[in-house]
């Protein structure tokens, strides 16, 4: 009883090892191939989480929604809502620096937080959506956990083939190129803006798919499972500590990052309550400290972005979050 125990857990953070891997590779997109330095994931989870939410769920009294479509409708719409509210948001935050678009991000974030806790119409404040129907959610727990299981793991090897695909594609150098140096794609006619909101909405969109994956495994969605030190500061340290620049690496760092993460609150757990409490500031302390070692020892991460088109040793005098140099693939890009 004991193993099929530990089977069902194993299966549970399987699930969300695929759902936050959607949402590292969306950073990866944007960080790891293109420079952006978004520090508002949790906005575009809580956007996906409770459009699929408001689109799926039946009729109920007091807000928006109840629509009650399949759920795969659900989840196409929660990557175009994301998308839509990301289009704006880059239109006028791409501009920045990358550390006044941390900011801004940041503050959009944050605004969609306190939206969704207000207004009650839309998202029923902080009691939240419930009754949000899951794929298969009828079969007996076990079946049901796995059946969820192969969609999201499904759903992730789609996306990672589609990124791999625009990566390597000239698209993808392109991107790459205007990491790395943005002047010299400039000079080349490239429309830097232009193909920062590209990269932008795509992965925000993907951010989005992952919220709404979250939403209908957990059947409801309440403000409080938008936590910020979740949605956004677990999923940077588990792109850097995978490695930026290499989608898997970025898969990668969600395995180990979640796995640590979810085998401390076990061992936290088994401490008596008023110790346990205090024990859970020491995982974000072991996480925390994870980064540091890793930024320190293997700043490129666990599975370094490929160097591709260079000489061996080329990447050490570029710039960017991978650390690679792509300023030749420059002339190759779209």
């Amino acid at each position: 009883m004991e193993w099929l125990g530990l089977a069902n857990y194993a299966v549970f953070m399987a699930i969300f090892i695929c759902i936050y891997a959607l949402l590292s590779l969306g950073l990866n997109i944007q960080w790891g191939f293109t420079g952006l330095f978004n520090a508002g994931i949790a906005g575009f989870f809580a956007v996906g989480a409770y459009t699929s939410a408001i689109l799926t769920s039946p009729p109920a009294d007091g807000r928006l929604g109840g629509f009650d479509l399949p759920v795969v409708a659900g989840w196409i719409g929660a990557m175009v809502v994301a998308g839509l509210i990301a289009w704006p948001i880059g239109k006028i935050c791409l501009r920045f620096r990358s550390d006044y678009l941390a900011i801004a991000t940041i503050g959009v974030a944050e605004i969609i937080r306190l939206v969704i806790k207000s207004e009650d119409w839309l998202t029923n404040s902080a009691r939240g959506i419930t009754d949000i129907p899951r794929p298969f959610g009828d079969l007996p727990y076990v079946y049901s956990q796995l059946a969820y299981l192969a969609i999201v793991a499904g759903v992730l090897l789609i996306a990672y083939l589609m990124v791999e695909r625009q990566i390597t594609a000239p698209w993808g150098r392109m991107m790459r190129a205007i990491r790395d140096n943005e002047n010299a794609a400039r000079a080349m006619g490239k429309d830097v803006p232009y193909r920062r909101l590209e990269a932008f909405i795509f992965g925000s969109a993907l951010m989005g798919l992952g919220g709404a994956l979250f939403a209908h495994f957990n059947r409801t969605i309440t403000p409080e499972a938008i936590d910020p030190m979740i949605a956004t500061f677990l999923v940077w340290i588990m792109l850097i500590l995978g490695g930026s620049g290499n989608n898997r690496g970025a898969i990668l760092g969600v395995a180990v990052v979640w796995t640590i993460w979810s085998l401390s609150e076990i061992v936290t757990d088994q401490l008596p309550h008023e110790y346990a409490v205090q024990a859970k500031y020491l995982r974000v302390f072991l996480i925390g400290l994870m980064l540091q070692l890793v930024l320190r020892f293997r700043s490129e991460g666990l599975l370094p972005e490929p160097q591709v088109g260079h000489a061996s040793g080329s990447g050490a005098d570029a710039g960017g979050p991978g650390g690679t140099g792509a300023k030749g693939d420059a002339k190759s890009g779209g």
